[in-house]
């Protein structure tokens, strides 16, 4: 190696491994021996400005082997981003401090997503490829004309989310993604031949990958690869065969290295052993300075891009797209929309009112770029004669997921990361068991993805327990900043969709049923109700004694309950709930008049009571489910239940005194 480069990937080293050492705790091992392919990437391949962390045609780093973290935070302080100085770098995994344990995006510049659960960084970065090749499409590559490059470790590629990720980039033919496997053949437990004998190259291959196996510690064949990666014509795997804690004498090539400290006496003799003179976090000026020259390095591409941008006849709409701000006019047709939905008063499947908000939402949005896993028609998230994003054209807006729940939701979250695109994707509500690690990352980066989950309740009918999810609409409101909208007719779904376009800090979860409803918003307001979260639908006849709350297609239930107990000159209200979160924020007197000082406050929603007590209290009373479904037709099932009209005015008589 190059003296240069060799005095580089040891800066990195050494950073790693005093930070760990400083901190007592964390994972040296996988940024030790990747140093050697991270410098020849940062210094010769990536295209970025250090002083321009969020340029827009940067090339994006991924880090998906997040517990090596130091990797990320060693080359931002060498390459000269200014929050991350060396004090933040003494700071690692302490409070507050710009290098915490784990990458966050939103928390460190330069970290492009938040990485630690294995494999979803990978996956991230698909959706950051697909972003950039659709960005391409609509804008042209004056403007956007960069790559994605992934650093994955043996626990990414054997995580599940892995193959869905990387056969839907290989569908799609994304040549402008490298993943560089730090194949280092061990994990926390031991070597990796103890729990997997995958060959991962033939697994890339299969899925449509080019690939290439390397020495990770030859500077000539990493600089050769890399070049390589960028000729190919689909994603590249560069395999790049490394020893985890490459310079620890003692420790190097062992699982010891992976997640724990070195230790005073193995930190010593790895200075030694590398040729490394300097104290704790001294880095001389002759390796800062080919660091600092390598982070300016991408300053005229930056400036040459602000030029053909100002150029651009484009510039304004571009500009407009990055920001993540919605066209000055996006809800003008949602609203002709909503007037007429109370106008007439449609009773259909609040699945199906998505579908009619969306075709009038879409044209008008372009930002937005849909999708399904492998439900689109049970989903209603395809607009008519939208083009399917596919290769060679990325310019489609509606994505084939495939039966590929998790692969999508990480892949959406890619996109939104990666700025100028919203997206949406669509399952049945239950399957979010299988995308949720990806909807919780999403709430945690505070970024806007969109999730469409249909058959939301016991009343999708005959497919039975396995797919009516009860308890999934409690599970996803534990989950914060996170918005779960479960509307109730055909307005409260426009409402919601605008509501969740609008979030730009938060993913949102729209709750919908298969089965059809009837209308419950049937006279102009002039306002969006559904933005307090909850909101009186009906008042109380007769002096009120029964509050009624409820949310999506328990609406009606909740509505004729209420005749029922009026007929009896019991005074009962109906309070609709599409969304808890957004109650939350409401002030504090809002909240105690809405839920008001009734004798009896009662729930109904077909799922499990958990959440609920925050309306009616410990002592109210709930109708919904305390077991799992079963298959038959929703009319039967809500009876079976006792999720009825008639069941609810008897479980509020039943409380009366």
């Amino acid at each position: 190696m190059p003296a240069p480069l060799k005095l580089m990937a040891d800066a990195i080293r050494v950073l790693s491994m005093d930070a760990v050492e400083h901190a007592g705790n964390g994972h040296p091992g996988m940024p030790m021996g990747m140093a050697d392919v991270a410098a020849v990437l940062w210094t010769r391949f990536l295209k970025y400005d250090a002083g321009r962390p969020d340029w827009p045609d940067r090339d994006r780093f991924v880090l998906s082997a997040g517990h090596g973290s130091m990797l990320i935070y060693a080359l931002l302080h060498l390459s000269g981003f200014k929050a991350v100085t060396l004090e933040e770098v003494k700071n690692f995994r302490q409070l507050h401090s710009k290098t915490p344990g784990h990458p966050e995006f939103g928390h460190t510049p330069g970290v492009e997503t938040t990485a630690g659960p294995l494999g979803q960084g990978l996956a991230n970065a698909v959706g950051m490829a697909i972003a950039e090749r659709h960005l391409a499409a609509r804008f042209g590559e004056d403007l956007v004309d960069h790559r994605t490059w992934v650093v994955a470790g043996d626990g990414c590629l054997m995580e599940g989310v892995s193959h869905e990720a990387i056969s839907l980039a290989g569908r799609l033919k994304l040549s402008k993604l490298t993943v560089l496997w730090d194949d280092n053949d061990i994990t926390i437990d031991g070597h990796v031949g103890i729990s997997d004998a995958t060959d991962q190259l033939a697994r890339f291959k299969a899925a449509g990958w080019a690939v290439k196996r390397i020495d990770g510690h030859d500077v000539g064949q990493i600089r050769r690869a890399m070049a390589w990666a960028t000729r190919q014509d689909r994603p590249t795997l560069i395999a790049c065969k490394t020893i985890i804690g490459k310079g620890a004498p003692t420790f190097q090539g062992t699982h010891d290295v992976h997640g724990k400290a070195l230790g005073k006496d193995e930190v010593k003799l790895t200075r030694e052993n590398l040729g490394w003179p300097h104290e704790a976090f001294v880095v001389p000026d002759e390796v800062y300075r080919p660091w600092r020259a390598a982070g300016r390095r991408g300053r005229k591409d930056a400036k040459a891009w602000d030029a053909r941008l100002a150029a651009s006849p484009m510039r304004e709409e571009f500009e407009r797209a990055v920001s993540g701000e919605l066209p000055k006019h996006a809800f003008e047709a949602v609203d002709r929309f909503i007037a007429e939905a109370e106008k007439n008063a449609p009773a259909a499947a609040t699945r199906v009112h998505s579908g009619a908000v969306l075709d009038v939402l879409f044209p008008a949005v372009p930002e937005m770029v849909g999708g399904s896993a492998d439900l689109t028609g049970s989903n209603n998230t395809y607009v008519k004669n939208t083009k399917i994003l596919d290769m060679p054209d990325y310019a489609g807006r509606y994505i084939n997921y495939g039966v590929r729940e998790f692969g999508m939701a990480t892949a959406m979250n890619g996109m939104a990361l990666h700025g100028g695109v919203i997206p949406y994707g669509g399952t049945f509500l239950v399957f979010t068991d299988y995308n949720r690690p990806a909807i919780r990352l999403a709430a945690l980066m505070g970024i806007r993805v969109i999730h469409v989950g249909t058959h939301d309740s016991i009343g999708l009918g005959e497919d039975g327990p396995t797919h009516q999810p009860v308890e999934h609409l409690a599970a996803l409101r534990a989950m914060p900043n996170l918005n779960l909208f479960r509307p109730a007719d055909a307005v409260e779904t426009a409402e919601c969709w605008k509501l969740a376009l609008a979030a730009k800090d938060r993913p949102s979860v729209m709750a919908l049923s298969r089965q059809k409803t009837a209308a419950v918003r049937t006279q102009p307001i002039g306002e969006n109700l559904s933005a307090r979260g909850a909101y009186q639908l009906a008042g109380a006849g007769h002096p009120a004694q029964v509050t009624i709350f409820a949310s999506g297609t328990e609406v009606p239930v909740a509505l004729a309950a209420r005749d029922l107990l009026e007929a009896e000159g019991i005074g009962a209200r109906v309070v609709s709930v599409p969304c808890f979160e957004l109650f939350d924020e409401q002030p504090a007197d809002y909240q105690q008049t809405l839920i008001g000082e009734t004798e009896v406050r009662v729930a109904v929603e077909a799922g499990v009571r958990m959440g609920w007590d925050r309306f009616i209290g410990s002592d109210g009373v709930f109708v919904g489910m305390s077991s799992f479904g079963a298959s038959a037709p929703d009319k039967v099932l809500y009876q079976h239940f006792g999720i009825t009209p008639e069941g609810v005015a008897a479980a509020a008589k039943a409380k009366l005194p």
